[in-house]
């Protein structure tokens, strides 16, 4: 009786539920630097083809390295037309997007638009895709996930700031490419492990050797060296490749819908994380956009979904 009364609290210390709910914040924590970090690296003189190649020049060797180290002979578990379609949707087009936004609009947009577009398409692609009905909750959600955006996205649209309306385009096709994604991996069953190496390589294949041969590393080396070291251990390790392995975890401990809700806490990261990096203090708007769009993701995400039910 003794031995099994020292082993249970250890195990309930070590539960699959802690683990999965701490991956899980992990991957918001780090979506949220991503995006934070991308909108001072285009403060700094960045674009999106500096941080792909950031990004790619530091998770394509690692990511290879370690597949030789550890699962050498093995090749990933992915189809060609599956590897091509993942590197187009989480590749160099999606940093390409998610980063060159923020040259024509504020961390508030991108940190909330990218998103919500994410949940919202995943809702909508889902249901077309793969059968799954939407919820009453799921609909409430969505539709104060479109209030919320009008709150953020209005003022640029009644000053008529086409620039600023521009980065936000390019901000829900980054979404969309994600919700994409998202969608296939559900629908394919994909490894993280497999998907991670896939992109990484074919960002280290197209990207790297275009950025050296059209633009060269000047622009990069013209940075404080502070903020060129920040950029490459949040783009190229910890939202290349320990984001979505962390992200995966949670969704395998926990279940995809339960970890489906951390995308929630997104923009409330990258906006706390980005006042000090890009002194951009949202607006009284954007603030109400923000808290009715975070809550309405909540909403949306933490219902159960109205389908059958599985193992």
């Amino acid at each position: 009786m003794s031995h099994v009364a020292t082993v249970a609290p250890q195990t309930r210390a070590f539960s699959p539920i802690h683990t999965g709910v701490l991956a899980g914040l992990v991957a918001a924590v780090i979506w949220g630097a991503y995006l934070s970090l991308s909108r001072a690296g285009v403060a700094s003189g960045l674009d999106g083809f500096d941080v792909a190649f950031l990004r790619y020049a530091v998770a394509g060797p690692v990511m290879g390295l370690a597949w030789v180290a550890f699962k050498s002979g093995q090749r990933p578990a992915l189809h060609p037309g599956q590897a091509v379609a993942v590197a187009l949707l989480l590749g160099p087009p999606f940093v390409l997007l998610s980063v060159g936004g923020y040259a024509y609009a504020p961390l508030a947009h991108g940190a909330v638009i990218l998103p919500a577009t994410l949940t919202l398409a995943g809702f909508i692609l889902a249901r077309v895709f793969l059968g799954q009905r939407l919820s009453l909750g799921q609909i409430i959600g969505a539709t104060a996930i479109l209030s919320g955006l009008v709150l953020i996205a209005g003022p640029t649209v009644l000053t008529g700031s086409a620039l600023a309306l521009r980065g936000d385009a390019m901000f829900v096709l980054a979404g969309l490419f994600w919700a994409g994604f998202s969608v296939l991996q559900q629908r394919w069953k994909l490894n993280a492990v497999d998907v991670t190496l896939v992109v990484s390589l074919a960002g280290l294949v197209s990207v790297v050797p275009a950025y050296l041969v059209l633009r060269g590393p000047e622009v990069l080396l013209a940075l404080p060296a502070s903020m060129l070291a920040t950029q490459i251990v949040v783009q190229g390790t910890l939202s290349g490749i320990i984001a979505m392995i962390a992200f995966a975890q949670a969704v395998k401990l926990l279940g995809a819908a339960k970890a489906a809700t951390f995308p929630a806490l997104v923009p409330g990261f990258a906006l706390l994380i980005g006042i000090p990096l890009t002194m951009e203090i949202p607006g009284p708007l954007q603030v109400a956009g923000l808290a009715v769009v975070a809550l309405g993701l909540l909403v949306a995400l933490t219902v159960r979904r109205s389908e059958p039910a599985s193992a």
